[in-house]
């Protein structure tokens, strides 16, 4: 059973999550599974008659099983059978694959919803178009030397915290945690340690003091170091997701792209979100095993069977149908509110930040 530590430092014991030993166990005797560098390809391109353009999708960390229907639905064909050439680039952090997407270099961002709420403050205009993620599966750990010294968001003052990327999710998580326990966003400072072997590495060797992972890379992390890590917070269950952002819906990993290439490009938004969709029905129907088996051999860090386990978890936190809910856009755009200076209080208009035409 996992420990987590409350805001006040008392500890106290969450949901079990059964499948981080055994997921561990066999991950780790082939290290997490590696990320292609930022700005090389993941799985590549799309094959046969895709038709018309190609579509360049940069994602966040093409191994976190956060963007797993992304890739998933290329394994299955989906975007082929939809009439879509996609080819998908693995950017290892969200923040590297918006800025690639503004700069031209991808069409299509797998990346989290929140960034096109940051996007409008900054007077671009970015969309959300078919939703993934229900929950941002993030957690926030403590770096095993740091085991009995960090147990609560207050002794991360003067401390070193892991992220995929400056500006990511995993960085918004930081400040929005600081902000809501009364601290400055400047009293810990984030470093960028990716996502896969690097974060695990950057974690068990200390590098960092703390910081915040997504799966497989936590279930990896526990074996290597021996025991469960101790976790401050913890959003990857219902009660979590409850707990820190008060909310039962809170919109995560999903495709957007700039508005004006959605306006230009609707039928290939459309096809896009079909295959989406189809894959989100496809996990909700079938076993993390079936899945696990679609999935590239890399990623699953050597054995498919345990693989498996930690998707099988991984659907609990899935969008089922793809669509936006109102409750959930609204609490992420709370959490901007109070995790990111540039957002504030600045009038935000929700309703140009996602649409769900495209998934009815």
């Amino acid at each position: 059973m996992t420990h987590n530590v409350n805001r006040q430092g008392h500890r106290r014991l969450v949901r079990p999550l059964t499948i981080i030993a055994s997921v561990a166990l066999a991950l780790s005797a082939c290290g997490a599974p590696s990320a292609a560098p930022p700005g090389q390809t993941g799985t590549g391109a799309a094959g046969g008659d895709g038709g018309g353009s190609k579509v360049i999708i940069g994602i966040g960390g093409q191994t976190l099983l956060t963007y797993l229907p992304t890739t998933l639905a290329q394994e299955l064909g989906y975007y082929q059978e939809e009439g879509v050439n996609v080819e998908l680039q693995d950017l290892q952090g969200g923040s590297k694959a918006l800025t690639a997407m503004i700069g031209g270099s991808t069409h299509v961002t797998s990346g989290y919803y929140e960034h096109t709420i940051q996007m409008q403050a900054k007077n671009q205009k970015v969309k959300a178009f078919v939703d993934m993620g229900e929950s941002s599966g993030l957690a926030l750990l403590v770096a095993p030397k740091n085991e009995g010294k960090i147990k609560s968001i207050a002794d991360l003052k003067g401390k070193n915290v892991g992220v995929t990327s400056p500006g990511s999710s995993t960085d918004m998580f930081v400040k929005f945690l600081l902000a809501k326990n009364g601290m400055r966003q400047t009293d810990a400072a984030v470093s960028a340690i990716g996502a896969g072997s690097s974060a695990v590495a950057a974690m068990e060797q200390g590098q960092v003091d703390a910081a915040v992972m997504l799966e497989p890379d936590i279930s990896v992390l526990t074996k290597r170091i021996g025991h469960e890590p101790v976790l401050l917070e913890d959003v990857r269950t219902a009660e979590g997701l409850k707990e820190v952002f008060e909310t039962a819906a809170w919109p995560s990993s999903s495709l957007y792209a700039k508005t004006e290439w959605l306006d230009q490009n609707k039928e290939t938004a459309g096809k896009l979100a079909r295959a989406i969709k189809r894959t989100l029905e496809f996990i909700a129907g079938h076993s993390g095993e079936e899945i696990a088996a679609k999935m590239p051999e890399k990623f699953s860090g050597g054995d498919k069977a345990l693989y498996a386990k930690v998707i099988e978890d991984l659907k609990l936190t899935l969008s089922k149908n793809g669509a936006f809910a109102e409750e959930g856009v609204q609490a992420v755009l709370k959490t901007q509110q109070v995790a990111n200076p540039e957002v504030g209080d600045k009038a935000i208009k929700l309703e140009e930040t996602y649409t769900n035409e495209f998934v009815k």
